[in-house]
Order: C-alpha cells, then structure tokens, then sequence
C-alpha cells in the first residue's frame, strides 16, 4: 500500500526534528496524568511518550496524517487514541494533566479569534492544575532566493526520491511567510515540482500568556528548546490552569 504525498511531506519536513523531545518527555513525566498532543501529525512526540508508559491522545484535523500515527502505534504494540479536530476548537473531556502544543502549531492558527479558541478548548480539557505548553518559534532569519539556499529535507518512498528545498522566509505583517519548492524524482531521473507555503504569525510569550489569562491559564516562566545547526530555537509558554 502506498504512503499518502501528505504524510510523506509531513514526514520529511517535519518528522526528523528531535531536538524537543527530551523537554517534553520530561514535561509528561512529571504531568504523571494523561497527555493530550495538540497538531500531533503522524505521531512525531505521541509515538515516543507512549513508548515510555504514557497515556496519550493525538489530535490532528488531517486524516491521513492521524491514519499514518494509528498505523504505527498499531505496529509498535501502543496505544494512542487519535481526535480529528482543529486546534482553535474542540471539546474533549477534563482528563488531562498535559496538553502538548509542539513545533509552533499555535503560530499556525490564523488569528487571535483562533487562538482564544483553542486557549478555551483546552482549558476545558485540563484537569485541574494541569499544564498547557506550547512552542512558539524563536526569531528567523529572512532570506529569499537571491541568498544561498540552506540543504534541503530529503526523503525517499515507494521507490521516489522527495525533496524539499525552502528557498525563501519573508516578513509579512504579524507574521513570518516559509516558501519552499516540492520536488518529486521518479528513477528514470523525470521530475515534478510544486510551491508550498506555510504562515507563521508573530507571536510572543506575554501575549499568548495575555490572550490566555481571561481562560483561567496562568503563566509560568517558560522554557527554552536551543537551536541546532537545522532548526532555530524555540520558547515554550506554560501556562497552568
């Protein structure tokens, strides 16, 4: 059976950063209770803490990318209960000692309106004294095409070779556009290629802490996820219901 192109992309843009993973382990760990990973795609963190133990739900609004995190867990021999919902609104029962909010998922929400939705949805969803953290981007560097490009995210499936070169990161008001060129390289050396962008908004942990308060979440001093040679840093808001 063939990998859908969307999990592939997700996979190989997104699949191999691990440079997090320790945060949140540690994080759910101490949490003890249930976890709810918020923008969970095909299981990049919900895959590694219930492979430690944990109680674990995945919520994801794309299908293919919730089938491909089901599919694994099945093949691992664990257990996660998967949720197709958007972030900025979903109704799940007060279980949850941790929701997760890796890789800027927030920042992907388009709007305050959104995330005042998902601020309220996961309140509700907490158990009292839970923990909400969530990752926001540190600052990136701008570049375009003209500037040498970085290497590209590369991946191979189904007998097809995928790469995924960002040729651009641009400024835009209240937020950081990502521009990267999809290329699909079949073995007789044809190719195809398609643009793809992603939006950032620009965010900050007083804001989202501000946005946040109204939903009865407190904020907590943050935590710092270091860059690595790939991937910029990132700054974990906490905020405690």
């Amino acid at each position: 059976m063939s990998t859908s192109a969307n999990v592939i992309w997700h996979d190989i843009e997104c699949g191999g950063y691990d440079a997090d993973l320790t945060l949140w382990r540690e994080l759910a760990r101490e949490a003890g209770g249930p976890v709810l990973d918020v923008g969970a795609g095909t299981g990049r963190v919900a895959l590694r803490l219930a492979g430690e133990g944990l109680d674990v739900t995945a919520l994801d609004r794309d299908e293919q990318l919730l089938e491909a995190l089901s599919g694994r867990a099945e093949a691992a021999g664990l257990e996660i209960e998967t949720v197709r919902a958007d972030a900025a609104g979903f109704e799940l029962p007060s279980r949850y000692a941790l929701i997760a909010v890796p890789m800027q998922t927030l920042q992907l929400l388009p709007d305050a309106a959104a995330r005042e939705g998902f601020f309220a949805s996961a309140r509700r969803a907490l158990l009292p004294g839970g923990l909400v953290a969530a990752a926001i981007a540190d600052a990136l560097e701008a570049f375009d095409e003209h500037a040498a490009l970085p290497t590209p995210d590369v991946g191979e499936a189904d007998g097809l070779q995928y790469l995924s070169q960002p040729v651009a990161v641009r400024e835009r008001p209240g937020a950081v556009r990502i521009e990267r060129i999809r290329q699909v390289v079949s073995p007789d050396g044809s190719r195809t290629s398609e643009d793809d962008l992603i939006e950032l908004r620009t965010v900050s942990a007083e804001g989202l802490a501000a946005e946040a308060e109204p939903h009865g979440l407190v904020a907590e001093p943050p935590l710092e996820v270091p860059a690595t040679l790939e991937h910029v840093g990132s700054t974990v808001v906490m905020l405690r219901g």
